[in-house]
This record gives structure tokens, C-alpha cells and sequence, in this order.
């Protein structure tokens, strides 16, 4: 299939719906987005890509999405404007996202996320036995996992995140509310330098670690923003540290 080549001078709402496969979405300069597809016959056939306003959409349309044959491949590669949102939603589909996107909301089963760059807003992630990686968010996240790790560099905002069966780790807060429970899995939470805490945390059959005290014990720091954190495990680590 050719690739398609859709005129916007602005950042773009971009959708993307496949039930298996690899997508790979990049940023770029230019007033310009392209969507190339990849795979049998059959399965470019069924997937549908076109431009609706400010919104790109590419959504593989097999019945049940149980139209992917045995052994066939969808490659769906997508390159928009610095700034885009991005909703990705497959069943088994490794998702790789380079650049700066302005949003970022992604469901997925039995497949990784990676992210490389920036997320300027939000960020909601939604997968199972799937690892996620994340890059700096600038604002909120949130997270539910089973049976894969997750793990972002920075959050700007609010963290929420539930996981079964897997880690969880963010490397700085600076500011916000950090809720976090976990079944099965660790917890660890990098807490910026000069920020104030408020920490309730605990663990039933696992261990708690933090670099200050918890609960109404926690010191104050001065006069920058407050971190509250309110965690617990269930047969899973706790873990509180003072980021580089």
C-alpha cells in the first residue's frame, strides 16, 4: 500500500485501533502526517486510514478482530506533527513512540509499550502482560497494569496507578498526589530534591523503605512544593527515595 499523506499545519488527534502486530508513531517538524500500512494483502485490505478534521484515524476493521491470520504481521507506521495526541488501542500489538506528543492514551493486551521523548499532558496506560516505558509526563499519569512492569522518568503532575503481578517505578515527583497500590508487585517513588513530603504508606508481606520518615513524622524540607504519597502492597516492596 502507498503511503497516505494527510495535510496538517497543526498538531493532530490521532487514533490508531489494531488487534495485533507493531505500531511505531513518531513526531516530526513539517505541516505534513503520514500513516504507511504493512502486511498481507488481506489484512492492509481491512484496515481503514483516513483524515477527519484534526483527527487521523487507522483502525484495523476485521470482524472481532479475529481476522489476523496465523503467521501474518500488521506494520503500521505513523509519523505527525510535534504536539499530536495519540489514543492507541490494540489486543497484542508492540507500540514504540518516539518525539514530543501532547497526550498520550493507550489499552492494550499481551503487548509492550515504549515511549522515547516527551509527554507535554496526560498520560493514561491501561495494559496486561505488557511492560510499559515511559519518558518525562509533564502532567498526570495513570497507570493500570497486570502481569508487566512499568516505569516513567518524571511526572510533572498527580500519579495513580493499580498493578497485579508487576513493578512500578517513577524515577522523580516533584509536586502532587502519588496514590499507589500494588498486588504482587514493587513499589518505588523518587522524590525530588527540596520537596516536601507527606507520606502514608504500607505493606502487608512485604517490606517498606523510604529516606524519610513516614507518615505525620515526615520533615519538611522549605518552602518548595509538596509530594503526598499514599501507598500499599500486598505482598510487595514499598520504596521511598530522595532522586538524583
Amino acid at each position: 500500500m502507498p503511503e497516505h499523506t494527510f495535510h496538517t499545519p497543526e498538531p493532530v488527534e490521532l487514533e490508531v485501533k489494531t488487534p495485533s502486530g507493531d505500531v511505531e508513531i513518531e513526531t516530526i517538524d513539517g505541516d505534513e502526517s503520514f500513516v504507511e500500512v504493512t502486511g498481507s494483502d488481506r489484512l492492509v485490505e481491512q484496515t481503514v486510514v483516513e483524515q477527519r478534521g484534526r483527527r487521523i484515524v487507522v483502525e484495523h476493521r476485521a470482524r472481532g478482530w479475529l481476522g489476523v491470520s496465523f503467521g501474518s504481521t500488521l506494520r503500521i507506521h505513523v509519523r505527525v506533527p510535534h504536539g499530536s495526541n495519540a489514543e492507541l488501542s490494540t489486543a497484542s500489538a508492540d507500540m514504540e513512540l518516539s518525539g514530543r506528543f501532547g497526550s498520550l492514551e493507550t489499552k492494550t493486551a499481551s503487548g509492550d509499550l515504549v515511549v522515547k521523548g516527551e509527554i507535554e499532558r496526560d498520560a493514561r496506560v491501561k495494559t496486561v502482560s505488557g511492560d510499559v516505558h515511559l519518558p518525562t509526563v509533564g502532567g498526570d499519569l495513570e497507570l493500570q497494569t497486570v502481569s508487566g512492569d512499568a516505569a516513567a522518568s518524571s511526572v510533572g503532575g498527580d500519579v495513580r496507578s493499580k498493578s497485579v503481578s508487576g513493578d512500578v517505578r517513577v524515577e522523580v515527583v516533584r509536586q502532587g498526589k502519588v496514590t499507589a497500590q500494588s498486588v504482587s508487585g514493587d513499589i518505588a517513588v523518587g522524590i525530588a530534591p527540596g520537596t516536601n513530603l507527606d507520606v502514608d504508606a504500607g505493606s502487608v508481606s512485604g517490606d517498606l523503605a523510604s529516606d524519610v520518615a513516614l507518615g505525620s513524622d515526615a520533615a519538611a524540607v522549605g518552602e518548595g512544593p509538596t509530594v503526598v504519597v499514599r501507598g500499599k502492597t500486598v505482598s510487595g516492596d514499598f520504596k521511598l527515595f530522595r532522586a538524583a
